[in-house]
């Protein structure tokens, strides 16, 4: 288990003095990306294959949203591997260790050269420490577009300040995209995203967005390919 430490300031904040979902899905994001410095040999072993983990998808089950100088706590656990996919917990938790978000994450295993799928071995596999997987209400990975009904939106272009080290869309700026689409006054307290293609610096992203019975699904597309679909409830 790796973990930091963060107080809800400023900058993390919305409106109304509470952190905002993308502020959150940052500290998620920055936690389960150090977590590698804690098993030294699964990180040699990316740096010599030339490897990197991304981010595949997404489930965050909201209880309760920290407001202004909050102190919390991230936490993240790898609780399955496979030789191409990694399964994680990633919690935040209050000053009282009270869960605010719970987190469950699939990442991908990729070659840096070209991106594509790449096998980790079954002695780095073997070398792993799991931990339990943590309770939560968990939800299947892939999310089921509607077949009608959806409403096409104004193209949003892909920013210098939206790239990442990876050199693609950074995943919490999907969610703060989809997020300026949904309507005023709507409260999310569930989320879940699939990543299907990267977006790049200059790509436009096409919206489309549907109501269903459960929330709203939000459809991101570069061309006729899906970049990611987000759901919130």
């Amino acid at each position: 288990m790796y973990s930091l430490k963060y107080k809800v300031t400023t900058s993390t904040c919305d409106s109304e003095g509470r952190l905002k979902l993308y502020s959150a899905l940052q500290m998620m994001q920055d936690c389960s990306e150090m977590w590698i410095d804690s098993e030294p040999g699964v990180k040699q072993y990316f740096a010599e294959q030339n490897m990197a983990q991304l981010l595949a998808s997404r489930q965050v089950e909201i209880i309760r949203v920290p407001e202004y100088k909050e102190e919390l706590t991230v936490t993240t656990s790898v609780y399955g591997m496979k030789p191409m996919f990694g399964f994680r917990n990633t919690f935040i938790y209050d000053a009282e260790g009270e869960p605010c978000y719970k987190t469950w994450s699939m990442g991908a295993f990729v070659d840096k050269s070209n991106g594509k799928l790449k096998r980790v071995d079954d002695a780095t596999i073997a070398s792993m420490t799991l931990e339990p997987q943590l309770e939560m209400n968990y939800k299947d990975r892939r999310i089921i577009m509607p077949k009608e009904g959806g409403e096409m939106l104004e193209p949003i272009k892909v920013l210098r300040a939206d790239i990442d080290y990876n050199k693609h869309l950074n995943n919490a700026n999907y969610v703060r995209m989809a997020m300026e689409l949904l309507p005023e006054g709507f409260v999310v307290s569930g989320l879940r995203v699939e990543y299907r293609v990267a977006a790049k610096l200059g790509d436009c992203l096409t919206p489309t967005i549907y109501k269903t019975a459960d929330g709203i699904i939000v459809s991101l597309s570069i061309g006729s390919e899906v970049s990611a679909i987000i759901e919130f409830t």
